[in-house]
């Protein structure tokens, strides 16, 4: 069953109440309006008529208002119903519209763990153990020339002393690009 908040119910009420009023007040209304007209009696003209009768119409009474009230409640019941289903129908299509976005994110961020677990299994012990036995300079050198990704995978798995000493060896932009995908990687929350 659908609950309805104070407000709505002090405006559903309103409504049915200003209807009633407006059927009290066509019905009370209803009896023609009748106008009287001075005539004047000539000394040698027709004796005057005898005034019509007026005749009143019955004002409604409280029964007569309570059934109409009653006859169109149900019907004034029914619409709020449809309302508040729209209502709810347009409510349920945000939520859903939310939900499909967070989905979108969730699969996002999986994606970008993956690529992060990816990128960090690409150095393999074995290769890291050769540039760990490298000169500082040589080794600067070779990974200057290897993927950026791999040879900041690489200098990751590496000490950090001798990955220091291999980063001051190379040229500077080298060394920044590095630096940066290392820090981006060692992050444990989605960068974006």
């Amino acid at each position: 069953m659908i609950n309805l908040s104070q407000e709505q119910h002090h405006s559903n009420a309103r409504a049915v109440l200003a209807a009633c009023a407006l059927a009290v007040m066509f019905v009370a209304s209803s009896p023609a309006r009748t106008e009287e007209t001075v005539r004047q009696v000539l000394p040698e003209g027709p004796p005057p008529s005898a005034p019509q009768q007026l005749t009143r119409h019955k004002a409604p009474d409280e029964s007569e208002i309570q059934r109409f009230c009653s006859n169109i409640a149900d019907a004034a019941r029914d619409r709020r119903y449809i309302l508040q289903a729209e209502e709810m129908k347009q409510l349920q299509a945000g939520i859903d519209q939310r939900i499909k976005a967070l989905e979108d994110k969730r699969a996002e961020y999986e994606q970008w763990l993956k690529r992060r677990e990816v990128f960090l299994a690409r150095a393999e012990d074995g290769v890291v153990k050769i540039y760990a036995g490298m000169k500082p300079d040589a080794a600067a050198e070779r990974l200057a020339m290897v993927n950026v990704d791999l040879a900041a995978a690489i200098l990751m798995k590496l000490d950090a002393r001798k990955a220091g000493v291999i980063l001051n060896e190379m040229d500077q932009k080298s060394a920044a690009a590095l630096t940066g995908i290392m820090a981006s990687a060692a992050r444990r929350v989605d960068p974006s």
